[in-house]
């Protein structure tokens, strides 16, 4: 029996859409995008959404938003704490603006950032807390957002690994000054490449959706918060404010997007399901340590850390999975303090180590959660896992 990593979660509605756009003849960034910024916004009951290329795309708009905002930007050399623990473009747009990064370790079982060294991370120069909650685990979102608010601190939530996850309530990437999803394929609705920034703010609102599309001002709902308009509507067209991306989605990705928001509540609950059955099977294993659900999961993944005192190594339980025809890979993008490319940043570690990631990135891996009912699939994982001593 093959157990793949992750699977198509699109149906006809989706390929009507894709053929509807075809047919229509307009593929860049459109109507079909406002509708699904509108509709995924609703979603989650914030005023403002903006679609963009990629969850990654999300995170470099959204950080550049902070440093053109008018009152207390961010500026080059702050300090931002983060986790150690996330993927990569979670770091890239902080490090490529110049921020200094503030690691700190994660917690074994929730794989999420230990909030008890926040107050450690925090000096003079700290200006933002970055807040990611892993493979659908809702980080301590409440106790990071009360931190910030009391140190008067922007706390930017990193939410692409977690759609339809929520903490006492309410959901994740909505805690944040500004949060960002994923629609990647692999994900909890996918438009296949895409992303959302969504906020409160309605002036990181406009920055956003200037700096999506070259920095000019075409796209800005209206003047007077961001920039002022001048009377040659010439010159207006084609205006530069900032220096911006082309971040923008095509109108493909927007359609298929309306469609798979349609689906998301009932993908969350068959993937809780799913995960009801495997921490059935697992929760007693004393080989494995399984990943703590804090508050509502929307379970993208099922993360196992080979315990630290088991005699076995990681390697013996690919062995085992390899032939078994299950999917395996690394927990997210494993310690970011461990790739090479950590050379190139300005960065602290909060207590001088991250054992915790450590431990993740060396003994941790994760197997595939699906919206469709594996539960055969989880049953021979835990049949395959069994020919370990």
């Amino acid at each position: 029996m093959s157990y793949e990593l992750a699977s198509d979660s699109w149906g006809k509605e989706e390929y009507a859409a894709i053929q509807r756009v075809l047919d229509s003849g307009r593929f860049t960034m459109g109507e079909n995008v406002k509708q699904f910024e509108r509709a995924f916004a609703d979603k989650f009951s914030m005023p403002y959404g903006v679609m963009v290329s990629s969850g990654s795309t999300a995170n470099l708009v959204a950080v550049a938003s902070l440093f053109y905002r008018k009152d207390n930007p961010l500026r080059p050399g702050d300090e931002v704490i983060v986790p150690a623990i996330s993927w990569a473009t979670t770091y890239y747009p902080l490090h490529q603006y110049g921020l200094k990064l503030k690691f700190v370790d994660v917690e074994l079982d929730s794989i999420n950032m230990d909030v008890s060294q926040l107050e450690a991370a925090l000096t003079p120069r700290t200006r933002m807390v970055v807040g990611v909650s892993i493979l659908g685990n809702p980080a301590k979102l409440d106790v990071m957002r009360s931190f910030c608010d009391k140190h008067d601190l922007i706390l930017f939530e990193d939410n692409c690994e977690s759609m339809g996850a929520s903490l006492n309530g309410k959901p994740t990437g909505t805690y944040g000054d500004i949060n960002t999803f994923s629609l990647f394929f692999s994900h909890h609705i996918s438009t296949m490449e895409g992303g959302v920034i969504l906020t409160e703010d309605e002036e990181l609102y406009h920055l956003c959706l200037s700096l999506r599309a070259h920095g000019w001002v075409r796209d800005v709902p209206r003047p007077g918060l961001i920039y002022e308009k001048r009377p040659d509507a010439f010159d207006e067209a084609y205006r530069f404010i900032l220096p911006g991306y082309n971040a923008r989605p095509l109108e493909i990705s927007g359609a298929v997007g309306v469609e798979q928001l349609k689906r998301l509540d009932d993908a969350i609950a068959i993937r809780r399901r799913n995960a009801e059955h495997f921490t059935g099977l697992f929760a007693g294993d004393k080989r494995f340590i399984l990943q703590r659900e804090n508050g509502s999961s929307s379970w993208f993944s099922f993360t196992m850390i080979l315990h630290p005192d088991h005699p076995r190594s990681r390697d013996d339980v690919f062995q085992v999975l390899r032939p078994a025809d299950i999917g395996f890979r690394m927990v997210t993008g494993g310690n970011m303090l461990r790739h090479d490319v950590i050379k190139y940043f300005a960065y602290e570690v909060t207590g001088g180590s991250a054992v915790n990631a450590d431990t993740v990135h060396d003994r941790g891996f994760f197997v595939g959660n699906h919206p469709t009912d594996i539960r055969a699939q989880i049953d021979h994982l835990h049949k395959t896992l069994g020919q370990l001593d």
